[in-house]
Parts: structure tokens; sequence; C-alpha cells
């Protein structure tokens, strides 16, 4: 059965020009697409939701919401997530549809929002851009998937870590 609300999560890449990518993948008529529209209609002062374009006036489908989820710190952190960051997404978006990890049905049917890190330190244009281009997919594929398994979790518990803090033992 195909879940109505696929939540997935990627992080990619390393140092300064990793990306971490949230997604939420589901129909228009549902509450993705809700708020798929709330986002868009709703900007917020540094974090303007706008929609992925694989190149100007040809949007990705199925239609993505690209939300950073940090405001732009410059001018060019600011480049970097509307040049590289944008395009991987897109890319990334349009790898899963042509793997079959979204169904062709559902590229008119369904939407996409992206939650995206770049971070303000990044300083390579093409890493940021397949890093995130091989992030979104993963995380589109792990939302598929409900990835990670419930196992997985719970035998991770006792060593959480990641790029920016592990606990001592």
């Amino acid at each position: 059965m195909t879940q109505a609300l696929q939540i997935g999560e990627s992080f990619d890449g390393d140092g300064v020009n990793a990306a971490h990518v949230n997604t939420v993948f589901g129909h228009r008529e549902g509450p993705a697409g809700v708020a798929w529209a709330s986002a868009l209609a709703t900007p917020s002062q540094g974090h303007v939701p706008f929609v992925a374009v694989l190149r100007p006036s040809l949007p990705v489908k199925p239609l993505t919401l690209f939300v950073t989820k940090a405001a732009p710190a410059g001018d060019g952190h600011g480049l970097l997530i509307w040049g590289p960051a944008q395009a991987g997404i897109a890319a990334g978006v349009a790898d899963a549809l042509a793997d079959g990890v979204i169904s062709v049905d559902e590229a008119d049917s369904h939407v996409i929002i992206a939650a995206v890190w770049v971070n303000p330190a990044a300083d390579d244009a093409e890493a940021v851009f397949a890093n995130n281009r091989l992030s979104v997919r993963t995380a589109l594929e792990n939302g598929a998937r409900s990835l990670p398994s419930t196992e997985e979790v719970i035998a991770a518990r006792n060593s959480p870590s990641n790029p920016f803090f592990t606990p001592r033992a």
C-alpha cells in the first residue's frame, strides 16, 4: 500500500559543502498539497520558498518547493542557494522520477517540499550541486521505503552522532 504522505531525510557530502535535505512527498489534494501551497503563500524573513526549476520556465516534476533551512548569510551564500543547491534539488527530483522512485503517474498529481541546508561557509558550487542532487534523490527513496527501519533506530539509540557533535562514550 502506498503511503499517503512520505517523509524522507538524507545527509550527503563532507564539510562545508555537505547537503542535508528533508522531503515531504504526497498528493496535491492531500496534506502535502495544503502544506506546499501554504508555504509558498507565506514566506518569512530570509526564508522565501520557491519552485525548483531545471532551467528558467521548466519546473521539475513533481512540482517541488525549495525551502531553505538557513537565511542567506550574504550574496555568496544566496547565490549557492539559488544556483547550485536549487539546480541540484531539481536534477535529483528528476533523477528520482527517471529511476522510478516516483512514478510517471505521480509527476502531475503529487508535490514535493524540499527543506534544504546550505552551509553559509560553503565554497564549492559543484560540490553543493552534486551533494544536493544525491541528497534529495536519496531522501525521496528513503521516504518511499519508510527508512530508516524501526529496528535501526532502536539499535542506534545509544550511539547518536552527527557531523557537528558526538557525545563522549
